[in-house]
């Protein structure tokens, strides 16, 4: 009976110290945390943040509903534009009217200036002080008024054609009615006149009478060194006089005379033309900036696709 006692109990102490002394070897496993629920503060804070951004969202998208644009609104400005335009306009056709005038002048004048060449063809030393283009060379001299005879016929021509395109531009621009149908389209119209025909007529018109200004200032320069020289004691002078044909005092009154006329006359129309300069370099940007505005209607406006 105590053996069997003895057994039973040795079995049970086997049976209760090798899991235990297992488990001794095994590390304990961690427990895993539980989430914790955020609190209400933290969600009315988060809900808070989130009504604010929407708050300034639904301001930015009423911001640019206010500031799209139509065609139309394009239109409308560049047509206020166009009037502001027309007054430069009108002002640099008041001296087209006197430019032509000094143009013609000129030309007489410049041809004038013939005898004076034939007389100084043979004056070799009267020629080299002549302080104009082609100083020195009696033959250039006649080039020189040559050149500047077809350079003044293109200035006459010139002023002519801008007169015609300038006109057609105000008639237009005068006509604009916001009431037609046809409105966007006179306006974007006019536009690409003005760029492509009213602007290049106005600064070929400056190009053309900056060159008539450079002429005058180059014959001045040669009545000057003419009505210092003729009268002179210099030998070379004695033939070149003969060829003037006239009496010496005469001839002296009349180039004394001619030179103060074209000094005078050239200050006038170089004073002129410096506004109607101011008037170019101002238009030209805005012309520009109407084009501008002009491509962004047409990109908004279908119908203008086609155009």
């Amino acid at each position: 009976m105590q053996i069997r006692t003895l057994v039973t109990l040795s079995f049970l102490y086997a049976c209760i110290a090798v899991p235990l002394a297992h488990a001794a070897e095994t590390p304990p496993v961690q427990a895993i945390p539980v989430p914790v629920a955020a609190t209400a503060p933290d969600q009315a804070a988060a809900i808070a943040a989130l009504a604010k951004e929407n708050a300034l969202l639904q301001e930015k998208i009423k911001t640019l509903e206010s500031c799209s644009i139509s065609s139309s609104d394009l239109a409308a400005r560049n047509s206020r534009k166009l009037k502001e335009i027309t007054a430069d306009v009108r002002t640099q056709r008041q001296s087209m009217a006197e430019f032509e005038s000094y143009v013609k002048w000129m030309s007489g004048h410049v041809a004038g200036y013939s005898k004076y060449i034939q007389a100084s063809s043979v004056a070799a030393r009267f020629v080299k002080f002549f302080p104009i283009p082609y100083a020195g060379q009696a033959s250039l001299f006649t080039k020189f008024v040559s050149d500047s005879a077809v350079s003044l016929g293109a200035a006459s021509v010139s002023i002519n054609k801008y007169l015609g395109t300038s006109q057609q531009f105000l008639s237009r621009a005068d006509a604009l009615d916001p009431n037609k149908p046809t409105y966007n389209q006179d306006v974007s119209e006019l536009v690409r006149f003005a760029d492509q025909d009213l602007l290049k007529g106005m600064t070929e018109v400056q190009d053309r009478l900056t060159t008539t200004s450079q002429l005058s200032a180059s014959s001045l320069s040669f009545l000057e060194s003419v009505n210092h020289y003729v009268g002179s004691g210099d030998e070379a002078l004695s033939k070149a006089k003969s060829f003037l044909k006239s009496d010496e005092k005469a001839e002296k009154s009349f180039l004394a005379e001619s030179t103060t006329s074209l000094r005078n006359k050239a200050q006038v129309f170089n004073g002129k033309l410096q506004l109607f300069d101011a008037t170019v370099k101002k238009t030209t940007p805005q012309i520009k900036a109407l084009v501008a505005y002009d491509d962004l209607a047409r990109s908004l406006d279908p119908k203008f696709a086609k155009k």
